[in-house]
């Protein structure tokens, strides 16, 4: 990539898939949500000591796996997950796919709040569900929750599930304890289950703190499941499972019985070295990941041209960025941004009708790759033809 320090093998840098999705190859590619980054190194080090041993049948999946989770969260974030059950899913889509079949009737409503993770809504409507949209709101302090609007969409007798996205990809909202308690205290008044993707804890910005749903709903009579695991913190997508966190006994039986019969938890060797490796060694490389993400933050912050800006992210490594001054519609920004900006973002409008206007891009670079990218941006801007 014209030099700059970026694995050329990461996901969607492919020619081929650069060529589908943008039209071009000759673009920098920080679409996909993951770290561009030389991974954990002790994680590296045990998938090769793993390969090493040249044998890749099956094992027991011993409980560390699932111990170094518990662990980790209580020594990063203050979260005992006690007595809450810890199944082991391959994929943040599996669990949720599995999750809206247990919870869920075709032809019922689940609450999602767009602009949000691509993924989501595909997963409603294949499971013969409709979308419960309830936008998040956009002011000059950043997003909030409309909590007025989810309490009538909770209201409503075919709504009975929520997929909470906690941070938020792709506005990188840290949802607080109020707003998390309000949430709670409205789902469960509803009977709506509340599945709350959390595999962006981990990724927290400034003074930013992670409350799990799971501490948010105590006393609250509300069901839930918390999705979990090491797949963005560590750049592990490709290799680690992932965890679905619940007290619901229900919820909890019938995913294993799911998960028995399709055969969804075989295990992977490589899996469970980098998960438990991760988990017990992974944190100083981690805190490193961070100070290179607020870094890069600043660099957008005071490198982006006006009338571009940056919507401050809270946690996650993904900035969302607000085009929306260049006066471009839905198809000409998708246009601009791979031939004039030279850049492979995620569109905004990929997240929702709200996103129109911003893309999302992946800050977990470099920084001579986050200097690229803003140099691309201010030289095409500079050529856009001003009203």
């Amino acid at each position: 990539m014209n030099g700059l320090n970026l694995p050329t093998s990461a996901q969607g840098s492919d020619p081929a898939s650069l060529e589908r999705l943008f039209g071009t190859t000759d673009v920098l590619p920080l679409w996909i949500a993951e770290p561009y980054l030389p991974l954990a190194p002790e994680v590296v080090a045990a998938l090769e000591d793993r390969a090493g041993l040249g044998w890749y049948g099956y094992e027991i999946r011993p409980e560390a796996v699932r111990g170094s989770f518990r662990s980790w969260m209580e020594r990063r974030h203050g979260w005992d997950v006690g007595d809450a059950s810890a199944i082991v899913s391959p994929s943040l889509g599996t669990s949720i796919g599995a999750l809206l079949d247990l919870v869920t009737h075709e032809g019922e409503a689940v609450i999602l709040q767009p602009p949000v993770f691509t993924d989501f809504k595909p997963l409603v409507a294949r499971a013969h569900r409709k979308v419960g949209r309830n936008s998040l709101v956009l002011d000059d302090g950043g997003y909030t929750m409309d909590l007025d609007g989810l309490e009538e969409i909770a209201r409503q007798p075919d709504t009975t599930a929520m997929i909470l996205c906690n941070p938020h990809n792709p506005v990188g909202r840290v949802w607080n304890s109020n707003e998390l308690v309000e949430v709670a205290r409205i789902c469960g008044e509803n009977d709506v289950f509340v599945i709350s993707d959390e595999i962006h804890a981990d990724i927290l910005l400034g003074d930013s703190t992670f409350t799990p749903f799971a501490s948010a709903a105590h006393g609250i009579d509300v069901r839930w499941a918390a999705l979990h695991g090491p797949i963005k913190t560590f750049g592990l997508a490709g290799v680690a499972d992932t965890l679905i966190i619940t007290r619901d006994d229900d919820v909890a039986s019938g995913f294993e019985a799911m998960s028995s019969r399709l055969h969804l938890a075989r295990n992977n060797v490589f899996a469970m070295a980098a998960t438990t490796t991760a988990y017990e060694q992974g944190a100083d490389w981690l805190d490193g990941m961070l100070s290179q993400v607020a870094a890069n933050v600043a660099a957008l912050t005071d490198g982006l041209p006006e009338p571009v800006r940056l919507v401050q992210p809270e946690g996650t490594y993904l900035a969302w960025i607000d085009f929306r001054g260049l006066g471009l519609d839905v198809p000409e920004l998708a246009a601009w941004l791979p031939s004039e900006a030279r850049l492979a973002l995620s569109p905004g409008h990929w997240f929702g009708r709200e996103g129109a206007g911003f893309a999302r891009m992946s800050i977990a670079v470099t920084s001579d790759v986050i200097d690229e990218a803003i140099t691309r941006i201010n030289t095409a801007v500079s050529q856009v033809p001003t009203a």
